[in-house]
Order: structure tokens, then C-alpha cells, then sequence
């Protein structure tokens, strides 16, 4: 399994504030926002950027950088929605694609309810955004949806906050040659599927609806 994990003490030090229990629904998405910034930035270090000439400084004219590539983001509802605005804010002219998908409490498998992507791709490099992977299998039907839709698994990106190690692997089976971008990869899971120690469910956390 080939996941890129982010080892900057301070990306753990956020972490380990975001999974304690005692933090609030407003700092959770605060700290949210913040690592899916660096998790953007390190994801995109690759992407190419073309010239743009007949720029001028204060002092002289000059030839600019762009991110070359079309990019798209697609949250996964409801808590991918916690990572959109700071992707934007690094791809301001970003195409925002919504997949609706939810685990199925008995049987763990998605269940989709939501898309509205275009006829046809009009993308060239596409960011996939779950806080959580905990099983796998929401990410793997997100992706088997984009690769319908026309992409190419080499121009998806999966940005996690956290991942477990079981999940992961089950994603990186089932898409050799993905990339894969987490803050932190946890060993377990529980038999109900949340990941161990973890942080819960991350929707609930970002928007205050605790059962």
C-alpha cells in the first residue's frame, strides 16, 4: 500500500486536538480547514503550471506561473463538505463536483443518493475529499463513479484526514496507482466500522449533530 501520510509535527499535533472528544464543533472545523490546507498543498506539489508572460512587478515585467491542469473537487456529503473551502481557497476556480454516499449501518456497504456531474469530463486532475476513510468502501464506490464518469485513475486524488490501515488497503487493491494523501493511518477498526482510536464520526463532529 502506497499512502503518503504527512509527518510535520505540527499536522500531528492538530490531529491529536481534532480527535479529542472534548473539542468543539466549531474548533473541529477550524482544525478541519487547516489540514486539508496542507493536505492540498502537499497533494498538488506535482501538478504542472504553464507560463503566463507580460506580468509586472513594482520594479519590472515578468513572466508569471499557473496551474496548468483543469481541476475539479469532489466532497463526499456530509463531511467532505469541511474540506471544500479550503481547496478552494488554494484552487480558487476549482469545479466543485457533490457525491452524495452514506454507510449503511447493518451491511457497511455505500449507498449512493447524490450526483450531478457533467455529460462529460471537463476536468484534467481531481481531488477527492473524505476526512474519514474507516472501511473503504465509500471511497472505492466514489471512485468507481468518477472512473464512469470518464476519468482515469491516475488524475484522482484521495485526500483523508485519517484513514485506517484496513480501509486504505482495500482503497489501494482496488485502484493500483492511486494517490493517496492522510494525515494519520490507525491500525484498527471496530466491528460496527469506526476507526480505532480515531475521532468519530466526522460529520456529526463538524456540524454539532451528536446522536
Amino acid at each position: 500500500m502506497s499512502v503518503n501520510v504527512l509527518s510535520h509535527p505540527i499536522v500531528q499535533a492538530k490531529l491529536s486536538e481534532l480527535r479529542d472528544a472534548r473539542t468543539s464543533s466549531h474548533r473541529f472545523r477550524a482544525l478541519v480547514k487547516e489540514l486539508s490546507t496542507v493536505l492540498g498543498i502537499e497533494a498538488s506539489r506535482d501538478l504542472p503550471v504553464k507560463d503566463v508572460p507580460g506580468l509586472k512587478s513594482p520594479i519590472a515585467s515578468f513572466t508569471g506561473k499557473a496551474i496548468a491542469p483543469r481541476v475539479g473537487l469532489t466532497p463526499i456529503l456530509r463531511a467532505g463538505i469541511g474540506m471544500t473551502d479550503p481547496m478552494l481557497d488554494l484552487f480558487p476556480d476549482a469545479s466543485v463536483f457533490y457525491l452524495g454516499l452514506f454507510r449503511e449501518k447493518v451491511s457497511l456497504q455505500p449507498v449512493e443518493y447524490y450526483q450531478k456531474l457533467p455529460k462529460t469530463v471537463t476536468v484534467d486532475t481531481l481531488f477527492l475529499l473524505d476526512p474519514l476513510i474507516a472501511t473503504g468502501g465509500t471511497a472505492i464506490a466514489a471512485i468507481s463513479i468518477l472512473l464512469d464518469w470518464g476519468l482515469d485513475v491516475s488524475q484522482i486524488k484521495l485526500l483523508c484526514i485519517l484513514g485506517s490501515k484496513p480501509g486504505l488497503q482495500k482503497v489501494a487493491e482496488a485502484y493500483p496507482g492511486l494517490d493517496i494523501y492522510a494525515c494519520a493511518v490507525d491500525e484498527e477498526l471496530t466491528e460496527d466500522g469506526y476507526i480505532v482510536p480515531g475521532l468519530g464520526d466526522s460529520g456529526d463532529r463538524l456540524f454539532s449533530t451528536q446522536p
